[in-house]
């Protein structure tokens, strides 16, 4: 019962602070609308969330050894909660940048506690329930978030206190849990070179999926205004993305564990270019047609980092998959940091529709090196589980490589651990 407990405690923080910080983007982007901040500085305010969130993956753990899982979570959100209070107390969007500085490193800082605290409490008979559990609670509450935008007034004071109250709120369970803590995990190394090394082709597909996600979570509501969608049809714009993500998984992960993986990831491109084709088409049309391919994009461009991430691991060995899942955050870090900002300038320059002109051209090129790379190398014999991975932590890797080392009965026999690393032509 403690651990149950426990885990309600994680989970509720969780959702919390999926309330907070996924309503914090579509709020920005609507008030630098209603303010008249230029696309280029909408798409400023992304890339900053992102280089806080890289410097929270990295801080996170070192800060967890020195003061506490608790004491860290209740910083980093107390960094949250002021950076989205004094967004109305200084109206300029250089200095909202700074501010979103504070609410990236509060979401990576806070979900690195968490996760420490799941993959320190998990056990090998439980693992599979719980990982479960953590991603409905991550997936809902991120749903939940851009439906709170729906009611949320554009720059407006009261809009960001009550994300900074739901902020605020996220410390209560985690905090007050009975539960002790477990030890500290030792930070993982972050050697990008190894994911290069192991799978070229999947650091390809995970810096097309930040440049997917972040340009789409960040800067699409410049999109929605553009083809004349109220704010709050805005918010089911983006939730209609994240559901379709969402419901995507499982059928993906299936194919994904039965046929060569490379395969479906590059047919997951050709769907994405035929999304964002089909979002432009219809952009001026009806608004049921828009949220329908929204729906269809984030069915189509969600599971490509899980997907990379699956094949990147079938050619890793025990040992070095958390050096692995770090190395694949990073490179993720690197596309969400460039990506907002690239997309905003170049809708500034060419208009609304330039945002899935650059995800098509992105996904167009995945394609292309997805076919190279077949003819260069034939596929793992022995493959991984599938995962389906939230793009949260470097830590992540620690959490889910029991997942992939210990299959469940029925899944694809995994890569035994080697010595040595593997040959460039294998």
């Amino acid at each position: 019962m403690p651990l149950v407990i426990s885990y309600a405690a994680l989970f509720l923080s969780v959702i919390l602070l999926q309330l907070s910080s996924g309503g914090v983007a579509p709020l920005d982007a609507l008030s630098g609308l209603e303010l008249g901040f230029t696309n280029a500085q909408i798409g400023l305010l992304g890339s900053a969330h992102f280089v806080g969130f890289f410097i929270g993956c990295w801080w996170a753990p070192r800060l967890m050894g020195s003061v506490g899982h608790s004491r860290a979570f209740a910083a980093f959100t107390a960094m949250g909660a002021m950076g989205l209070i004094a967004h109305m107390m200084l109206v300029d969007p250089y200095v909202w940048a700074l501010l979103r500085l504070a609410t990236g490193l509060c979401l990576a800082g806070c979900y690195t506690v968490v996760e420490a605290w799941l993959q320190g409490k998990a056990e090998n008979a439980n693992r599979g329930r719980v990982m479960g559990a953590y991603r409905v609670a991550d997936m809902g509450g991120s749903l939940c978030a851009q439906l709170v935008v729906a009611v949320l007034a554009p720059a407006s004071y009261v809009s960001y206190n009550v994300l900074a109250l739901l902020c605020c709120a996220a410390i209560l369970p985690l905090t007050l849990t009975r539960a002790s803590p477990p030890e500290t995990p030792e930070a993982p190394r972050l050697i990008p070179a190894l994911a290069w090394r192991l799978s070229p082709l999947a650091v390809a597909g995970v810096l097309v999926a930040a440049v997917s996600s972040a340009s789409f979570r960040m800067v699409s509501p410049i999109y929605g205004e553009g083809v004349g969608l109220s704010a709050d049809r805005i918010a089911w714009f983006l939730a209609a993305w994240v559901l379709g993500g969402a419901l995507a998984q499982y059928p993906v992960g299936w194919l994904a564990d039965r046929y060569d993986r490379r395969w479906v990831l590059i047919w997951l491109s050709v769907a994405s270019i035929g999304a964002c084709v089909t979002t432009v088409v219809v952009g001026g049309g009806s608004h049921a047609l828009v949220f329908l391919n929204a729906m269809l994009f984030g069915a189509v461009s969600f599971p490509i980092y899980s997907v990379s991430a699956s094949h990147a691991h079938d050619h890793a060995a025990s040992h070095e998959r958390v050096e692995l899942s770090a190395a694949l955050m990073f490179y993720f870090a690197l596309g969400a940091i460039a990506a907002p900002l690239l997309a905003s300038t170049l809708m500034e320059r060419f208009g609304s529709g330039a945002l899935f002109a650059m995800i098509a051209v992105a996904h167009a090129g995945l394609v292309l090196f997805g076919l190279v790379r077949m003819r260069l190398r034939d596929a793992p014999q022995l493959r991984t589980p599938y995962v389906w991975l939230p793009r949260t932590t470097f830590t992540i890797g620690r959490l889910f490589g029991a997942r992939r080392d210990g299959a469940p009965p029925g899944a694809t026999p995994r890569r035994q651990a080697r010595a040595e690393p593997p040959d460039a032509n294998e």
